[in-house]
């Protein structure tokens, strides 16, 4: 395996459904232990790490509209969850001797410090792994939007979205024996095959700052290391 590592700055889009194990809701505290190994490990290695956690398994604002409540009420609920995750992250790699800090695109001073960007580099060139929260601190937009937001404000050189899956498909491999694995795949082709990788915007935005996105199945130990390294796992979104 190679040992150095092929960027230097990363971001990791991380699901609030990648937080809960198989609890069906909530925070799993085995499974949050282990993803934050996994980014101490690759922390090790030198590289300057961004995270940007999903609310998914606490509220999601889209379910609470189909319930009755309004789609920015539900939406602001979403990213106060994303917040609980957040912390939850910082205390989990706190755990294990990593600086961490919390990031939040709404202002909440007395839980998390507010994003700028000159201060997140700066914590960023310092070793403070950074978990960003809040989404862009606007309803409508996913935490996915988000992700590529943050990853071009912070120039990561690319952008990992932990999944629960190997890569990207045609379609579904859950429910499809048949379905193909894409080893590599442009924008324009997840764009135009709705392939549901991220949301819209947030292919669009990475395509135009020309910002690879690799998809990868963070549940298996020593993938995050080994995409890191460089080595080809998972599906790269790129051209």
């Amino acid at each position: 395996m190679k040992s150095k590592p092929a960027y230097k700055r990363v971001l990791i889009k991380l699901s609030g459904e990648a937080l809960m194990g198989e609890e069906g809701y909530g925070i799993d505290e085995t499974v949050l232990t282990e993803i934050a190994g996994q980014i101490k490990e690759i922390r090790a290695l030198g590289v300057q790490i961004g995270v940007v956690v999903g609310g998914g398994n606490i509220y999601r604002g889209k379910t609470g509209e189909t319930l009755g409540t309004d789609r920015v009420t539900g939406d602001h609920m979403g990213m106060l969850a994303t917040v609980i995750n957040g912390l939850a992250l910082k205390a989990a790699l706190e755990s294990l001797d990593v600086d961490a800090g919390v990031m939040t695109a709404l202002n909440m001073e007395k839980i998390a410090e507010p994003f700028v960007q000159r201060s997140a580099l700066k914590q960023l060139k310092e070793g403070t792994i950074l978990i960003f929260a809040c989404g862009t601190g606007n309803p409508y937009f996913t935490t996915d939007t988000a992700a590529a937001l943050r990853a071009i404000e912070i120039k990561a050189d690319i952008l990992f979205k932990a999944t629960k899956v190997d890569g990207v498909y045609d379609k579904d491999p859950k429910l499809h024996r048949n379905a193909r694995f894409h080893p590599e795949i442009s924008y324009n082709d997840v764009l135009k095959k709705d392939l549901q990788v991220m949301d819209l915007t947030a292919i669009t935005l990475c395509k135009e700052n020309r910002l690879p996105i690799v998809v990868l199945n963070m549940q298996k130990k020593g993938n995050l290391k080994k995409a890191v390294l460089g080595e080809r796992i998972g599906t790269i979104v790129g051209r």
